[in-house]
């Protein structure tokens, strides 16, 4: 006899089942595994149930690999969430098509219902990751869990800041959790697990189609208390997201950048449209009214140095204390010596490249650090 849970799995693996026919078939068998017990004929009753789903659903034993799916889960470390789950997200309950199933890795925590989705192009500019970067690790830092979709670009910006801020984040692929795309993400993947989560509705090693990003999107939405749009061309998924942000009743804030850039387009449309236009982090905590939980870092400030052409007579600029890390001192070290790529330093310090990258991220926040063009990085000033 299946559980709930295991039934629910094995109507996720029948194709083009989708969470509004689910709900429609509970309405009517009160249980998933009664679903799965109906004959082709009794399904035909449900509305929007056809013949060719009513077939599958009743030949669903022959139709999918449940016990194989099953040692997937095990194999990858995913658990599931149902609707009737306590640590189901409430506020993606509460969307027009929840996801009847998630696959989970890593935690979901009371904290992230305080959440940002911050989304944009893969195709960022230096301007775009920047953005992504202050907004994302200040955000963070003030107690909101970021949510994005772990694709190339702005997605990845603000994941690894919110990691940088010692933040929580949340990963919504559009693929299996085993099979994590881009593939080259997959570490950050990982990486984000220890520090939040990393969800999807489709099975383990589902492969993403055209259909999947759209239908990850509404999920990176529903789990957000407002969505941040970054950068996005007058064409861009990000534009889907926002739009599917609005209909869940969910605040957008976008941030402009020069008019003459095409990379900006899709923001102005939005602000345009209605969108709140942000211009610091603080903007998006005063609009959501939290109450912050770590004072940001303040980006504006730097170091304080010594002015060559000060009067004596004027007193000295206050010094800002900047709390380091063994390893950030060691960088800054090397750094001092010239230019070097994260690989150049993770081979003088013997620390790997990931631990290299997120420490010269929080450096970048400190603004002791900057990157030039190449992947180099240099000491600021």
């Amino acid at each position: 006899m299946l559980t709930a849970t295991e039934a629910y799995l094995a109507l996720n693996l029948l194709p083009n089942i989708g969470p509004i026919r689910v709900r429609r078939l509970l309405e009517q068998f009160r249980e998933p595994q009664a679903i799965l017990s109906a004959s082709a004929r009794e399904l035909l009753l449900v509305p929007g149930i056809g013949e060719e789903m009513a077939a599958h659903i009743a030949d669903w034993e022959n139709r999918i690999d449940l016990p194989g799916e099953k040692c997937r889960l095990s194999d990858h470390g995913i658990e599931l969430l149902t609707l009737d789950d306590p640590r189901y997200p409430a506020a993606l309950r509460q969307i027009h098509d929840p996801p009847f199933l998630l696959y989970l890795k890593g935690t979901i925590t009371p904290a992230d219902a305080a959440a940002v989705g911050v989304v944009g192009s893969r195709r960022m500019t230096h301007y775009g990751r920047e953005q992504a970067r202050k907004f994302s690790f200040q955000l963070a830092r003030a107690g909101f869990t970021i949510v994005s979709g772990l694709a190339r670009g702005i997605d990845t910006a603000a994941h690894e800041a919110a990691l940088a801020a010692g933040g929580r984040t949340i990963a919504v692929l559009g693929s299996g959790i085993g099979n994590v795309y881009p593939p080259d993400n997959q570490a950050l993947a990982d990486r984000i697990t220890g520090s939040g989560a990393v969800l999807s509705e489709f099975p383990v090693l589902y492969v993403p189609d055209k259909q999947s990003f759209p239908l990850r999107n509404r999920i990176v939405a529903g789990l957000s208390s407002g969505l941040l749009v970054v950068e996005a061309p007058a064409r861009s998924g990000s534009l889907i997201t926002a739009n599917q942000a609005l209909e869940q009743g969910r605040t957008v804030f976008a941030i402009p950048g020069p008019i003459d850039r095409p990379s900006s387009e899709g923001c102005h449309r939005l602000i345009q449209q209605g969108a709140t236009l942000v211009c610091t982090p603080d903007d998006v905590i005063d609009e959501l009214g939290l109450e912050i939980n770590a004072l940001p870092l303040d980006f504006t400030e730097s170091v304080s140095k010594s002015i060559p052409h000060q009067s004596p007579k004027e007193p000295a600029p206050p010094t800002r204390i900047v709390d380091l890390s063994e390893l950030e001192r060691r960088l800054l070290s090397e750094l001092a010596l010239g230019e070097a790529t994260i690989d150049s330093l993770s081979a003088a310090t013997q620390v790997p490249a990931g631990r290299i990258s997120a420490a010269l991220l929080q450096l970048e926040m400190k603004r002791l650090v900057r990157q030039l063009p190449g992947k180099y990085f240099s000491k600021a000033g």
